[in-house]
């Protein structure tokens, strides 16, 4: 097997159960962290500062950022797929 080879291929064998769950689980992670940014942005976008007491709102408050952040971090399958797609 050579080092670039990537693991699952080796000897023509198919990959197995947990590595194609696990390969699923790295791809759902970056669309359900932006869901949940939206959510968690969803629930302070029509506060009233009024009733809050906080007067300088901003659009993405601190949940909502790491949520963002989160899902930038988790963008690397995505990215490998695509790669390996165009390629």
């Amino acid at each position: 097997m050579s080092i670039g080879a990537r693991s699952g291929e080796r000897d023509g064998r198919a990959p197995s159960l947990a590595r194609l769950i696990a390969a699923g689980l790295a791809l759902a992670a970056a669309p359900t962290f932006a869901l949940m940014a939206v959510l968690s942005n969803m629930g302070t976008a029509g506060a009233d500062p009024m009733l809050c007491g906080v007067t300088g709102q901003t659009v993405i408050d601190g949940m909502t950022a790491m949520y963002l952040l989160m899902g930038a971090f988790h963008l690397q399958p995505w990215l490998k797929l695509i790669d390996i797609r165009k390629s």
